[in-house]
């Protein structure tokens, strides 16, 4: 089993900054893909960020240019860097990673960004 953590979520004011953490523990076999996702009341899971193995990325284009996704791979940790965050940047963050066995969800993490 694979155990996803996220952690770094509170709350902070509009033009501020949060970095989120994912760790993955438990039997760890090497993910292709790590994602970020987040979810707000009332509407769906949203893709915010991708990492690949190979260290491509992609955003959403509500996120570029203030958001960055980055992986450390040795010590299977996921990491977003928010940056001029806004008040629509409220919600849930998930991470979610891939392996050729399946796919993992953390608990989510709650970012509220007050203007």
């Amino acid at each position: 089993q694979v155990q996803l953590v996220e952690a770094g979520g509170g709350v902070v004011q509009a033009g501020g900054s949060l970095r989120l953490s994912c760790s993955a523990s438990g039997s760890v076999f090497g993910f292709y893909a790590m994602d970020w996702y987040r979810q707000a009341p009332g509407n769906q899971r949203e893709l915010v960020a991708s990492a690949t193995s190979g260290s491509s990325t992609n955003y959403a284009d509500s996120v570029k240019g203030r958001f960055t996704i980055s992986r450390d791979n040795a010590e299977n940790t996921m990491y977003l860097q928010m940056n001029n965050l806004k008040p629509e940047d409220t919600a849930v963050y998930y991470c979610n990673a891939r392996d050729i066995r399946g796919t993992y969800w953390g608990q989510g993490t709650q970012v509220t960004v007050s203007s």
